[in-house]
């Protein structure tokens, strides 16, 4: 049973599993932060362009 909980101890697997979780974590959000921050500049882009267009008039000749 001592050799067991020694073998346990000195193992890393683990330590690698948590830092994989953490850099996976870390690009989720930044995913996140940089969707919602072009998703907000689409946006408002698409806004003035529709502005635009509705403002133009068509001469009929």
């Amino acid at each position: 049973m001592k050799n067991f909980f020694n073998k346990f101890r000195r193992d890393e697997d683990g330590a690698v599993t948590v830092d994989w979780v953490v850099l996976t974590a870390a690009i989720v959000g930044l995913g996140i932060a940089v969707l919602s921050t072009v998703g907000t500049g689409t946006t408002a882009l698409g806004d003035t362009i529709s502005d635009r267009l509705a403002s133009q008039t068509i001469v009929d000749y």
